[in-house]
């Protein structure tokens, strides 16, 4: 087959043969250079040696992966000083040496990693017939060729971590903040490496970084004409750090709170005659949290004793086994921590209404109630709307009104979501608002939080 009719192989391939299945399309291609040049010592040579062949993957065709069958030859040098007797031809434009792609495939894959990274760069090269792996997508990244050219000295420049591994091994990134883009990346978090980069890259007039000692130090001595300050985020950060300290030392009021604001809660109509509760078994689940919580508890008191021993709290968090940073948040809290996360709204959240109402009516049938969800819009599975009747009918006969029910399953926030609620800009429901006024009226009575968290 000529050439020109698959004008769009690398130009310094001839066409011999195509292969078409439904999986892959194989194109068996040559060189059409009659000599070639030795790469040590540049002699040109036509006289063959022997022949190889090279597969290389290709740009897709039509959605199918393409592979080159290219053979080539290998000539003999002929100057004889060389040390290379042999070589095998280049491909000039079209691959590097031991490459198992082309060059242009190469670029798009290096693209794809540069643009979603590794995981997400390799599941798309999948879908668009040009599958790769994501280390060696990575890698492609990783060559030189691929970056821009570095660009003058930012003038306003970021600072903060990055994980290697997070837990185990962090680096420092900075990033041009008028340029929005990763300057550079350094091995370590300490003042020095900072520094040292800063003193090779003048020009720097603002700086944007975090709390860390180590950076201010680092932007001391490699930068001292620059201003510090710190960015939106960290302040935020920083806010946020603050008022969860804050509501952890409350711990003990909140819960007192929630219970005051539960039993506010409850109407008139709750005081009615209740049945008899049924003692519902507790699920395996449900039976380690209560007993990781009792032990919980029961470290909590010992450290509560120790610490009116006058017993230090280094020495406290050896004879229990934790932490003195948890020790000493436990013993402000004034009670160990639940470690009940934030309950999900789930799939049924926007029909909770319609399905509490039919409970109500006496509809307990869940396949009736699924259809009459289906036609309210609901995508889900008929079990999932089992699950919750079988949930309602464990919880069922404990209380008789559905009002006093739901006002004894109100629980204590935990201390992020307290702190979601005290920094929320937005409106917030009329028990949430309560809520928070109340913590207020709480803190203000307290010895720990005389004011507002940066009021």
């Amino acid at each position: 087959m000529p050439k020109r009719l698959l004008p769009l192989i690398p130009a310094c391939l001839v066409v011999d043969h195509i292969i078409s299945c439904t999986e892959q399309v194989t194109i068996i291609t040559k060189t059409h250079q009659q000599s070639a040049a030795c790469p040590t010592c540049a002699e040109v040579s036509a006289r063959v040696h022997s022949f190889r062949q090279r597969l290389l993957h290709d740009l897709p065709w039509q959605g199918r992966p393409v592979m080159l069958r290219v053979h080539l030859r290998r000539f003999r040098c002929l100057n004889r000083d060389c040390p290379r007797q042999t070589f095998v031809e280049p491909l000039s434009g079209g691959a590097r040496p031991s490459a198992r792609r082309t060059d242009r495939l190469a670029a798009l894959q290096g693209h794809l990693g540069l643009a979603l990274g590794g995981e997400a760069g390799a599941r798309l090269a999948e879908r668009l017939a040009m599958p790769i792996s994501a280390d060696t997508l990575l890698r492609l990244v990783s060559r030189s060729d691929n970056h821009a050219a570095p660009g003058p000295a930012p003038r306003v420049l970021a600072v903060d971590d990055w994980s290697w591994r997070r837990g185990h091994r962090y680096g420092t990134i900075l990033v041009d903040l008028e340029r929005n883009s990763v300057v550079d990346l350094l091995p370590d978090r300490q003042a020095e490496s900072l520094a040292q980069w800063l003193r090779q890259h003048p020009g720097v007039e603002v700086v944007a970084r975090d709390r860390a000692g180590a950076y201010a130090d680092g932007i001391r001595q490699g930068a001292p004409d620059a201003v510090q300050v710190a960015d939106r985020w960290h302040l935020l950060c920083n806010l946020d750090d603050a008022v969860r300290v804050a509501v952890e030392r409350q711990h003990a009021g909140i819960q007192r709170i929630a219970r005051r604001a539960a039993e506010e809660a409850v109407t008139p109509a709750a005081s009615a005659p209740m049945a008899a509760p049924v003692p519902v078994k507790a699920t395996a689940a449900e039976q380690r949290r209560s007993a990781s919580y009792g032990r919980r508890q029961a470290r909590y008191e010992e450290a509560a004793r120790l610490k009116v021993a006058g017993v230090s709290l280094k020495r406290i968090a050896v004879l229990i086994g934790a932490e003195r940073k948890t020790v000493r948040r436990w013993l402000r809290a004034g009670a160990p921590p639940s470690w009940r996360h934030p309950q999900r709204v789930g799939i049924l959240g926007p029909y909770r209404g319609h399905l509490d109402r039919r409970w109500r009516e006496g509809c307990h049938n869940a396949a009736q109630l699924w259809r009459e969800l289906v036609r309210l819009g609901f995508t889900g599975q008929p079990g999932t709307v089992r699950h919750w009747a079988g949930q309602q009918r464990k919880g069922e006969p404990q209380i008789a009104n559905a009002s006093g029910a739901q006002a004894m399953t109100v629980h204590a926030p935990t201390a992020w979501q307290m702190t979601r609620l005290l920094m929320s800009d937005e409106g917030l429901p009329a028990t949430a608002q309560s809520l928070v006024h109340a913590y207020w009226r709480n803190c203000r009575r307290s010895p720990h939080v005389s004011q507002r968290p940066g009021g």
